[in-house]
């Protein structure tokens, strides 16, 4: 049996954060956040527990919140109650587990697994492209939108007209002109949330009819898009240097999606001779289009911006598009495109009974912020801030044992590289055995459809960065080390 020791001492305060619990209730997530620092000993045996009343106050939560957590807890032995007194921490060493905080290393992690429940539920998430809380330029954007809320109210109460507001058009353009060297007129651009309904308004305009290519390998939604909307697609393999232009002649082709900047998930960036064969190919038939996704071409971390498609085009065959996803936030869904001015007639005249998808009030917050200079400054912040971070995390990488088990490859553009691992275990064991350990990775060859491929890059995976912790890396380093 566990031993019920009191010790009279200071009661301290708990503190958690409740942001991002998940799929459990609040009870849950506390009672599984006390547990853990019970069993880590961050709590220790018969250290008495904040009264109910205290800790709701505290975490601005109910009161029943801490009672259904303590009652829990209670229930499955960690803490016991004291009439008149409170709650105190049971004492677990008689259990004889491995170390002072009840569990071994490996256990310890496991156990933190549970925490925020759901798919973020991970020590490190490879996988995952939201932004950290710390990236985001909160009081600048915070003091933006309280200028809008003055300035704008008659705006505000306007439906978006079929475009976007265009205050935002503008801003883009003008900032597309400064940074990029594109000469576009505001009028050109069309704003949406998100690129997937910027994609399923271009098939409208351009026609099902056609037939669009997806990247081998490449970003899976493209296709789903196209296959969600009727439209007729096939799949393009990507070489070295990008996509492969004799196989878009060969299976007549009239629309190309691709990443000429950054390519997801390789990394490649597409040198101007393989940019100048592509503008070579669209021109040959009138019904010819591509697509220059551009989705964070501004985190370039080494030397200057590639310069875009658009920007040497002169045949009016490229459709530029955009995201503030990325160099804002994942949750700020706000993406544009630019129509050569024929499909930009063509589409006031065929689709401007589509109302913009972007509330006002985002569009003059955004325009605001970038005519400020706030966009450019946070660009610039950004930058520093993710090479500090991709810097941490390969120095942690690459010393010690791990270093001649791995191999890193297209780090310096956006906020992923590629890691080629030297194991024995196939990719299917490599990602489980790394699962267990809080680690979430994407195979490379995930990305592509031909299995011939998949088998060609096993055991490269992308290493997406932009939301794990650096504190991390030392632990996530050890992990690789130890799978043989």
């Amino acid at each position: 049996m566990f031993k019920k020791v009191r010790v009279e001492k200071k009661v301290n305060m708990l503190t958690y954060n409740f942001e991002n619990i998940g799929s459990d209730t609040l009870y849950e997530y506390l009672y599984k956040c006390i547990k853990n620092d019970i069993i880590q000993g961050k709590i220790k045996s018969g250290e008495k527990l904040p009264s109910k009343r205290a800790l709701a106050k505290n975490l601005a939560i109910s009161v029943i919140t801490v009672e259904n957590a303590y009652g829990q807890l209670a229930a499955e032995g960690y803490i016991y109650s004291v009439p008149k007194s409170g709650f105190y921490v049971v004492d677990l060493r008689d259990d004889k587990m491995k170390n002072e905080s009840g569990l071994s290393e490996n256990r310890i992690y496991s156990n933190k697994l549970n925490l925020t429940g759901g798919k973020n539920a991970y020590i490190a998430d490879f996988t995952s492209n939201q932004t950290e809380q710390s990236a985001f330029p909160f009081s600048i954007w915070t003091k933006t939108m309280r200028a809008v809320m003055n300035d704008y109210q008659t705006e505000l109460m306007l439906n978006p007209p079929c475009g976007g507001v265009m205050e935002l058009r503008q801003s883009i353009a003008d900032y597309l002109k400064a940074f990029r060297n594109m000469t576009v007129r505001p009028e050109q651009i069309i704003i949406g949330a998100g690129t997937e309904y910027l994609s399923s308004l271009l098939i409208q305009l351009l026609g099902k009819e056609l037939k669009y290519s997806v990247e081998n390998p490449g970003y899976h939604k493209i296709a789903k898009i196209y296959r969600s909307m009727g439209a007729c697609y096939e799949y393009i393999e990507i070489e070295e240097d990008g996509p492969k232009v004799e196989e878009l002649e060969e299976k007549e082709i009239n629309v190309i999606h691709c990443s000429p900047s950054h390519h997801y998930p390789t990394g490649i960036v597409m040198p101007i001779s393989k940019r100048y064969e592509l503008l070579g190919w669209v021109t040959k038939t009138k019904d010819r289009y591509i697509i220059e996704d551009e989705y964070d071409s501004e985190l370039r971390l080494n030397g200057k911006p590639i310069p875009s498609l658009q920007s040497i085009d002169v045949s009016g065959k490229v459709i530029y598009m955009n995201t503030f996803s990325k160099t804002l936030c994942s949750t700020v869904r706000i993406s544009y495109m630019v129509l050569p001015d024929e499909l930009a007639e063509r589409f006031y005249r065929e689709l401007s009974f589509y109302s913009c998808t972007v509330s006002n009030f985002e569009q003059y917050t955004l325009a605001q912020f970038m005519n400020s200079g706030s966009f450019e400054k946070h660009i610039n912040r950004l930058r520093n801030y993710y090479q500090q971070k991709r810097d941490r995390i390969l120095e942690a990488f690459l010393q010690g044992a791990l270093k001649t088990k791995i191999k890193i490859l297209e780090e310096d553009a956006g906020v992923h590289f590629l890691m080629k691992v030297d194991t024995n275990l196939s990719e299917e064991e490599f990602l489980n055995k790394m699962k267990s350990k809080g680690i979430k990775l994407a195979a490379l060859s995930s990305y592509y459809h031909s299995s011939e491929k998949k088998k060609k890059y096993e055991n490269i995976y992308v290493m997406n960065y932009s939301f794990v912790d650096c504190e991390k890396m030392e632990y996530v380093a050890k992990m690789i080390t130890q799978v043989e």
